[in-house]
């Protein structure tokens, strides 16, 4: 079997490695290029960061029971799920003509200090006018395309594990 697809040790250290790579892109484009994160940003990294940790604690368990090892891949497709579903949002936010773009929201920070948590939590997944605006490209696709990009491939990879689980782990190891 190919080297990425060797041993659960492996498969978790490679989504976990990827997510940290994610993780200093969007952390180099703040802190660098001085692109102000929005909320539905903060959500991305927030599926980014729920994936490593998932992956994290799969390399450090490293699962020998296979229903163990299929149940954190499980968890890592669930954040994935999320992590697409925000790109998506903010990608088509981003396609919406100027006068069906929502109104600005203040700054998350002061949301936080005057709303309850849900409340933001809501707030931010339904994106604002800030979502909407295209601070950065590259090759014609924005920040949250090339998230979304990014989370595709991690799919793709997860897909294959799943396919190739009972492989992974020998028959014996239920």
């Amino acid at each position: 079997m190919n080297l990425l697809f060797k041993n659960p040790k492996t498969t978790f250290g490679v989504i976990f490695s990827t997510c940290l790579g994610m993780m200093a892109v969007a952390l180099f484009m703040e802190h660098f290029l001085l692109l102000k994160p929005c909320m539905l940003c903060y959500m991305q990294r927030g599926a980014v960061i729920m994936l490593g940790l998932i992956a994290c604690a799969g390399y450090l368990i490293n699962p020998t029971k296979l229903s163990s090892y299929r149940g954190l891949l499980m968890a890592c497709f669930i954040a994935l799920l999320l992590g697409i579903g925000l790109s998506l949002r903010q990608l088509y936010l981003q396609s919406l003509p100027v006068e069906l773009v929502p109104s600005c929201a203040p700054d998350i920070d002061y949301l936080l200090d005057t709303l309850p948590f849900l409340e933001v939590l809501i707030m931010a997944i339904m994106g604002d006018g800030n979502c909407a605006e295209v601070l950065w490209s590259f090759m014609g696709i924005s920040i949250p395309g090339w998230t979304l990009i990014g989370f595709l491939i991690i799919l793709t990879y997860l897909i294959r594990l799943l396919f190739l689980a009972n492989e992974i782990h020998s028959h014996k190891q239920n």
